[in-house]
């Protein structure tokens, strides 16, 4: 799933001046595109940018414990080697792997306690391509799409967030429901892909 797009993530744990002895856990760097891509010609990042790390950043911390993670932070980077359509879906479904053994890592050296990753949390995107809904748009389907929809749900189902666009004519609420649907199975898929990955 993700067409051919090839990311790799990793997650960095530190420690934070004691404040409300909740942790911290946000996504940085250039996790949905190219690095040469990610700022602009003054170096900033753009608004792109920014409102997909905190995305990302969004979807980890509705699955852990920040509580129980303690007086840490952890900076999660998911970096774009080969683009194709739902970057950052893909980021956040790798995120969580990457955010998974980082915890685990803590966890083994007495730096934190087991049970702070609550869930599974992972993404696709879906739309309507030819009248028809699609799981996981390529680029080329993503660039002709009547309409497009990111969803991110936990694990256990529950729904962290929708981002929904019709590029042409409105879509009704049975075709949102058809992507609803194609989105659940995909993550389904993803997340077993998930388990499998950090056994």
């Amino acid at each position: 799933m993700h067409g051919d797009g090839r990311r790799i993530g990793t997650a960095v744990a530190e420690g934070v001046r004691p404040r409300l002895g909740d942790g911290r856990i946000r996504h940085a760097a250039t996790g949905h595109q190219p690095a040469h891509a990610a700022r602009g010609a003054s170096g900033k990042q753009s608004g792109r940018t920014q409102e997909i790390q905190r995305l990302i950043g969004r979807s980890l911390r509705a699955v852990t414990d920040l509580k129980g993670l303690g007086e840490k932070q952890i900076i999660v980077d998911c970096d774009v080697l080969q683009a194709d359509g739902g970057t950052r879906t893909a980021s956040i479904t790798g995120a969580w792997v990457a955010l998974h053994d980082a915890l685990a890592w803590m966890a083994a050296r007495n730096m934190t306690k087991d049970g702070v990753l609550r869930d599974h949390v992972a993404a696709v995107s879906c739309g309507l391509y030819g009248g028809e809904a699609v799981l996981d748009l390529d680029y080329a389907e993503d660039s002709e799409a009547d309409a497009d929809a990111n969803f991110v749900m936990t694990g256990a189902g529950g729904i962290v967030e929708v981002q929904g666009t019709a590029e042409t004519d409105p879509f009704s609420q049975e075709q949102f429901d058809s992507l609803m649907l194609l989105a659940r199975q995909g993550i389904a898929e993803l997340v077993e892909l998930q388990k499998l990955t950090v056994a």
